[in-house]
C-alpha cells in the first residue's frame, strides 16, 4: 500500500448533531485528519459542531439533498490535492478499521472504485426489511444499468482521484447511490467491492432509506436518469 497517497474523508451530513462529532474524533484518533464535512441546510446544530472539530467545513444554506452534499465534498477533495476520497456516513453506522479495506486496492493501482458491501459479510446484521428493499434496488440498478453490485446503496465508498474526476453526479438525492454505480460503468472504471461490518443503532436505523414509498422514489428517478441521462 501506498502510504504517502493522501486520502480525504468526505462526510455528508443532515441534522447529525448528536453522533458528527463522536464519528469525527474516532477518525482523528485513527490518523484521518484530512476530513470534509459538508452539512447539507441542517436544522439543528450540524454545522456548528463541525466547526468546532477543526475540519474543512462547506456549508449547503437550504437542505439539497445527498447527491448535491456528495458532489460538492468529492470536488472538494479533490481541489484540496487528495488521491484517494472515502465517504463516509455520519450517523456512525461505519466501522472505522473498514476504511483500510476501501482504500487497499485503490492505493495498490488494483481498482479505480470501491463499495463497502454489508451483504458480503458472513455475519450479515442488516435488518431483514431493509436487507429486501437494497436488494430490490440492486435489481433494478442492474437492469437500468448493466452493473451488479451486493449493495448499491452502500455510503462507505472510495475513489481514485482520477475516478472522482471522471464521475458526474447529477441527481440531488438518495438515487445517487445507483447514478454512481451507472458512472462506473459508462466511465470503463476499474470496480471492486469489499466486506465491511455495519453498526446498527435505532439512531442509525431512524436515517438513510427506510420506507416503501421512498424505494419507489429513487426507483422512478433511476429510470429518469436511464431515459434522460440526468
Amino acid at each position: 500500500m501506498n502510504n504517502k497517497l493522501k486520502t480525504f474523508i468526505v462526510i455528508p451530513a443532515y441534522n447529525e448533531e448528536s453522533s458528527l462529532g463522536k464519528v469525527i474524533k474516532r477518525l482523528k484518533r485513527r490518523g484521518y485528519n484530512n476530513i470534509i464535512v459538508v452539512n447539507d441546510g441542517s436544522k439543528d446544530q450540524t454545522l456548528e459542531t463541525a466547526k468546532k472539530e477543526n475540519v474543512l467545513v462547506y456549508n449547503l444554506i437550504i437542505n439539497s439533498g445527498l447527491g448535491v452534499a456528495l458532489k460538492t465534498g468529492i470536488k472538494a477533495a479533490v481541489l484540496n490535492g487528495a488521491d484517494i476520497i472515502v465517504t463516509f456516513d455520519a450517523d456512525g453506522q461505519h466501522h472505522i478499521n473498514d476504511i483500510k479495506k476501501i482504500v487497499k486496492p485503490i492505493s495498490e493501482g488494483e481498482s479505480d472504485v470501491v463499495i463497502g458491501s454489508r451483504l458480503l459479510n458472513r455475519k450479515k446484521n442488516m435488518p431483514f426489511m431493509r436487507r429486501i428493499g437494497n436488494s430490490g434496488l440492486n435489481f433494478v440498478t442492474f437492469l437500468l444499468f448493466g452493473i451488479w453490485v451486493t449493495d448499491s446503496q452502500s455510503g462507505l465508498r472510495g475513489f481514485s482521484r482520477k475516478a472522482a474526476q471522471k464521475i458526474e453526479i447529477n441527481s440531488d438525492r438518495m438515487e445517487v447511490s445507483s447514478e454512481i454505480i451507472k458512472e462506473i460503468k459508462e466511465k470503463e472504471l476499474r470496480f471492486k467491492e469489499v466486506p465491511i461490518k455495519t453498526i446498527y443503532t435505532e439512531y442509525s436505523l431512524e436515517h438513510g432509506q427506510n420506507s416503501i414509498f421512498g424505494g419507489f422514489k429513487i426507483m422512478y428517478k433511476l429510470i429518469i436518469i436511464k431515459i434522460f441521462g440526468k
